[in-house]
């Protein structure tokens, strides 16, 4: 009966539901991805809003839950590691997409600069207030890296006193306690969060299993000392330890997926990261805003080949806004510094060095509008510099340094027919200066310098908002340069010569009547290589690996009683070329993904009580590297209960 009810949703998309204080009003639904506030109605880029509305249904305890249930993302974790999750936004695949979207908290950027995915595990899920994914733009106000796109993540401004508390099974644990207050002069608030499990595969061979525990704590001040004059300080620490699961056969995997081989990667994350900030309103149009973003992160694997890594990163953004009816301006300066220690010992003697990368940019950023036309226009410029400094070495590699300077553009338009209808089309390029691993092989010698990638992204879209019926579409189409990857037969950094990606994004969302509401998210990819060099051009024409053509995000919300909510999720993603299957011949390929997860939720005055079921049906999911090896993912049935509390 489910499946059935499932598959009546295929044509359905954009999940908004939500019941008692947080119903959402259709016409209402604003994004700020440009750093303008507009109705996303009326936006010349592509965009997707999750509300906190929306997470509270969801049933999902976590943010990984969330965006690989929810959103259009296509989220795996990061060969078992849910904690840097891999991101695959328009084809960029679940083994490099990550480093082609830029991704933010309250305006700090998250992205590393080495191979390690954004840290997603120290933003507790019941803290964010909203969730704004862009498509195909971004790059003036973000730049490096946001070649597919970016995500805009917003905690929550407390006020009183939230608790909230779940358990389940497999040794899940999920708490979160907020309070804040609110004065005429300040606004003061914190949260602690705890998330663990103690892991879904049997013991490895030293008795431990793919365990999880994740421990973070958050603090927010803001004064306003004038109506005109503000400040504000954040500040997160984040401890995290993880055991990955081992590579398993496709016959290991078959018969028992929670088959344990060897002894499990264990690794320690920890970051601490804060902002300080001050904005001034010269006039009530003319604003001036300056952050410092500072993040201290220390990554440590426990093993027989012991490594890890210190890094600092330290970054400013200082803007000047103009808000003049009937245009708008932005104009801004940043500079990122990040640098890393690291050593590691593979068998071949220990290796240190320090690895630094510094960006400087300059951007601008207007609108201008005319009767029922926007119209967008923005451009940036920047510069970004290598050094790195073997200190011991056993491969004797000379030290290095490289130096780019890289442009972005956006040029946008938005049309409203009526209050119903609107239309809008952008052109963005893009670029992503490539982290400071790919400067290594491996085996750990030095790969070289490669060159940044670069992407042009035509959209067209078209809104349409009627009663109780909202839909969005978006066609695009990208061609790019110099695609980083890795060589998986030589283990060398190189750039695909050409490439390009094209789809169809659909979101829609259908109020059937004052207690049911359907949803649905379909993405159409197709991610090809046009030419490359590399393997005597056997890979020019193929599909990148790991990028599904077809995705599916499914909801269906009943509030069958004044207090209660059912929410049915179903995610589904098409089959994929194996990570490494670049030449497109291997006789496995990565199997479909699939999930069906329940949630309920019943709300008596200030408490809500909650349950959620995932992976209802068992799907074995796993993550294809080549023939024979598979990462066991999400394939269990998993279930938690708990409460939440507001006072």
């Amino acid at each position: 009966m489910i499946k059935i009810i499932i598959a009546s949703l295929a044509g359905l998309t954009f999940t908004t539901y939500s019941f008692a204080a947080e119903e959402i009003v259709l016409d209402n639904i604003t994004v700020t991805a440009n750093r303008f506030e507009h109705k996303d109605t009326e936006t010349t880029y592509a965009s997707e809003l999750h509300n906190a509305g929306q997470i509270a249904i969801s049933g999902a305890a976590t943010l990984y839950d969330y965006l690989a249930q929810q959103t259009s993302l296509n989220i795996l974790s990061n060969i078992g590691n849910k904690a840097t999750p891999s991101i695959n936004l328009r084809g960029f695949g679940n083994e490099n997409g990550y480093q082609n979207v830029a991704i933010t908290v309250d305006g700090q950027r998250i992205n590393s600069i080495d191979l390690t995915p954004a840290l997603l595990a120290s933003i507790p899920l019941s803290n964010i207030e909203r969730i704004e994914i862009s498509k195909g733009s971004g790059s003036v106000i973000y730049g490096d890296g946001a070649t597919a796109g970016t995500i805009q993540i917003y905690t929550k401004n407390k006020t009183g006193v939230t608790f909230s508390s779940s358990f389940g099974n497999y040794g899940q644990q999920n708490h979160h306690i907020s309070a804040g207050i609110s004065e005429k002069i300040f606004d003061i608030s914190a949260n602690l969060a705890h998330d663990s499990h103690d892991g879904y595969s049997n013991t490895d061979n030293t008795g431990h299993r793919d365990s999880f525990d994740s421990n973070n704590q958050n603090a927010k001040l803001k004064f306003k000392p004038t109506d005109q004059f503000r400040i504000f300080i954040e500040a997160t620490n984040s401890k995290n330890d993880v055991r990955y699961v081992s590579p398993l056969t496709l016959a290991q995997f078959n018969q028992a997926p929670k088959t344990a081989i060897g002894r499990f990667t264990h690794q320690t994350f920890d970051s601490t990261l804060w902002q300080l900030g001050a904005e001034y309103d010269i006039t009530p149009e003319f604003q001036f805003r300056a952050v410092h973003f500072d993040e201290d992160k220390f990554s440590q694997f426990i093993s027989a080949t012991p490594s890890h890594a210190n890094s600092r990163y330290k970054s400013n953004d200082f803007s000047l806004r103009l808000q003049h009816n009937p245009f708008n301006l932005l104009v801004g300066f940043q500079d990122f510094s990040g640098e890393r220690h690291s050593f590691s010992d593979f068998g071949f003697g220990p290796s240190t060095d320090i690895t630094t990368k510094k960006n400087l940019a300059v951007y601008v950023q207007g609108e201008y509008f005319l009767n029922a036309w926007t119209f967008s226009a923005g451009a940036r410029n920047e510069n970004v510099k290598y050094n790195f400094e073997p200190i011991i070495n056993p491969f004797a590699t000379l030290s290095g340094k490289d130096n780019s300077n890289i442009d972005a553009f956006d040029l946008g338009i938005n049309y409203r027919f009526n209050d119903n209808l609107s239309a809008f089309a952008n052109i963005n390029q893009a670029y992503q200066a490539p982290d400071i691993d790919r400067l290594f092989n491996f085996s750990g010698g030095f790969n070289g310098f490669i060159e940044p990638a670069k992407v042009q992204t035509l959209n067209i879209g078209l809104n349409q908002n009627i009663k109780n019926h909202r839909l969005k579409l978006t066609g695009y189409y990208a061609k790019l340069h110099n695609e980083i990857y890795l060589v998986p037969i030589i283990f060398s950094n190189t750039n695909i010569d050409s490439s390009h990606k094209y789809g169809l994004e659909i979101q829609d969302y259908w109020q059937i009547n004052d207690t049911l509401s359907a949803s649905a998210i379909y993405n159409y990819t197709r991610a090809i290589i046009d030419h490359e060099n590399e393997s005597n051009g056997q890979y020019s024409g193929k599909q990148l690996p790991g990028a599904p053509k077809n995705s599916i995000v499914a909801n269906l919300n009943w509030q069958f009683y004044e207090h209660a909510m059912l929410n049915l999720n179903h995610t589904w993603r098409s089959q994929a070329y194996a990570y490494n299957d670049f030449a497109n011949n291997f006789s496995q390929k990565q199997q479909a993904y699939e999930t069906t997860n329940m949630a309920l939720n019943y709300q008596y005055q200030n408490y809500t009580l909650f349950a959620a079921i995932n992976n209802i049906f068992e799907h074995k999911n796993s993550i294809q590297i080549q023939d024979n090896s598979l990462y066991p993912v999400d394939f269990v049935r998993t279930w938690h209960i708990g409460m939440k509390a507001d006072f």
